[in-house]
């Protein structure tokens, strides 16, 4: 499997610089081309205004940027928000699913997860109109892709998310783990992320913003020679060579063997543990023989295995894939301590509205 090659090009009705998709030395840089003298000082100024207070309103600003800044702030670049066209909650558990309207009317979603420290959020992040990946067991998946996401478009989800919050609630983490695979889009996705964890925009920390991937080796090398403090999930789903074949289509592209290495990389940049992910189907992926083969293939690396039941709306009899049982969920626990390796078992909240991990299609509203 080849990654295809995205037309990602902005809607011609409105190609501006948007402010949610820079940091201060790009602002100061794209004014410059512009023909406008910005200081980083104001360019700190306005993104702090705009992104991490949500307030467009440039002239009420206690230490005010220059006139002629403002001016072609408000003429040059865009700083509007995307338009929400649908919002969910989740009644059992509190998730919020927000449907957003992209410039050329292509949707796509993401979601409010709460925390359980009270008045905090992760917001689930999506990188791509649709998904390449193909992975059997994913909504997303089955949509194809239609087009990446810019850096702005996917800050836009954030301020979304942040703009539906009450007064003492915060947004404390970031996981892109929403529709699309994130390193397909390598460049927008840094550059997102660059935003959030910095202190005029999401202000998120650059350690609870988490990147999922199936398995791009060449951008996970990537990642790993860049050094960047985000954390990578690597999301495997099976150890087991034949078995992710079936489930992951870049699996036959990039071997486990490929991926190890990869994980050793990441694992040598940030002197951390790497996180695997498997999203767990009954009778597919819960055995012993799972354990043993991932055991096999990274001995050497310390690893986080974190577990997630699948979220298939489809029946079983038409394709669909069930959460394992309690007993074969106990099993594969107990199994799973003998590797002496940390195990997250994943809540994954928002099945009522089709917000869960794996559900994100946004197919309702598409013309």
């Amino acid at each position: 499997m080849s990654l295809p090659i995205v037309d990602d090009s902005l809607p011609p009705a409105d190609t501006r610089p948007h402010l949610f998709g820079l940091r201060a030395p790009q602002l100061v840089s794209v004014l410059q081309a512009l023909g406008v003298d910005c200081s980083e000082a104001e360019a700190r100024r306005v993104l702090g205004r705009v992104i991490s207070e949500g307030n467009d309103e440039l002239r009420t600003m206690k230490k005010p940027v220059r006139t002629a800044v403002r001016t072609a702030l408000d003429q040059l670049l865009r700083r509007d928000r995307l338009p929400v066209q649908e919002r969910v909650k989740d009644d059992v558990d509190g998730f919020e699913k927000l449907l957003l309207r992209l410039d050329d009317g292509a949707f796509v979603e993401c979601v409010k997860i709460p925390l359980l420290k009270k008045g905090c959020f992760t917001v689930c992040l999506s990188s791509q109109v649709g998904c390449a990946m193909g992975c059997v067991f994913c909504a997303t998946g089955r949509l194809g892709l239609t087009r990446h996401l810019h850096a702005w478009e996917i800050v836009a989800q954030l301020v979304a998310v942040r703009d539906s919050l009450q007064s003492g609630e915060r947004i404390t983490g970031a996981v892109f783990m929403g529709q699309g695979e994130p390193l397909h889009n390598y460049d927008d996705v840094i550059a997102a992320a660059r935003v959030l964890s910095d202190p005029t925009g999401g202000r998120i920390e650059a350690g609870n913003i988490s990147i999922s991937t199936v398995g791009l080796v060449p951008q996970m090398h990537r990642f790993a020679l860049e050094g960047h403090k985000f954390r990578i999930v690597v999301s495997l789903h099976s150890a087991i060579e034949a078995k992710r074949k079936t489930l992951v289509p870049i699996a036959k592209t990039w071997s486990l063997t490929d991926i190890a290495g990869a994980i050793r990389a990441l694992h040598q940049s940030s002197k951390d543990r790497v996180t695997v992910a498997f999203c767990l189907m009954s009778g597919v992926n819960t055995g012993d023989d799972e354990v043993l083969a991932l055991q096999a293939l990274l001995p050497d690396v310390p690893l986080r295995i974190n577990l997630i039941d699948v979220n298939d709306a489809r029946p079983v009899a038409e394709g669909g894939f069930a959460p394992p049982s309690s007993s074969e969920l106990g099993a594969l626990l107990d199994a799973l301590q003998a590797l002496g390796q940390p195990v997250v078992r994943r809540y994954s909240g928002g099945k009522q509205k089709q917000a869960a991990c794996g559900m994100l299609a946004s197919t309702q509203l598409e013309s």
